[in-house]
This record gives structure tokens, sequence and C-alpha cells, in this order.
């Protein structure tokens, strides 16, 4: 069967396409986010006890639990690792 045949017969669902997207963008961000953290020199433990949060609280940040962080706490982390936190809309 021919691509473009398989492509007729299922085609792509955009919004597990877009699904999909979102959960790549925020494994990508919390990977920089544990990044930086290591070039910082920093164990989970003690970043985790510079911002007053749990060790838990930091793995679930740099395994992809951002879009449920508060903005306060991702501008913390950054800061304590040496970066300056950027939104942009």
């Amino acid at each position: 069967m021919s691509l473009e045949a398989l492509l007729r017969e299922r085609p792509v669902d955009r919004e597990n396409v877009n699904a999909h997207k979102r959960r790549m963008s925020a494994a990508i961000r919390a990977y920089r986010l544990r990044e930086l953290r290591e070039a910082s020199s920093l164990t989970q433990v003690e970043l985790a006890a510079r911002l007053d949060v749990s060790q838990n609280r930091i793995s679930r940040l740099e395994n992809g639990d951002i879009e449920r962080a508060q903005v306060d706490t991702l501008r913390r982390y950054v800061e304590a690792v040496g970066g300056e936190l950027r939104i942009e809309v």
C-alpha cells in the first residue's frame, strides 16, 4: 500500500498531532531545566532547598510537569541556576 493510499484510508488526526507537539515541547523544556541545573553543579536536593520546595517537585519539573507549574516557581528555578526566565506570547 502506498503512503498516499494509507493517508486516504487513515487521515492524520490533527488534534492528536497537536497534543503530541505540546507533550514534546514540555519534555524539551524540562530537559533544558535539568541541563541548567547540572551545569550549575547542583543536585535536585540542593536546588529544592534554595527554592524551599521538595526534591520531588524539582523532579516533576524536570520530567515534564511544567504546564501546571507556577510562573514564579519557574522563575526562581531558572534564577537559582544563573538564568533569566523569558516568557513569549
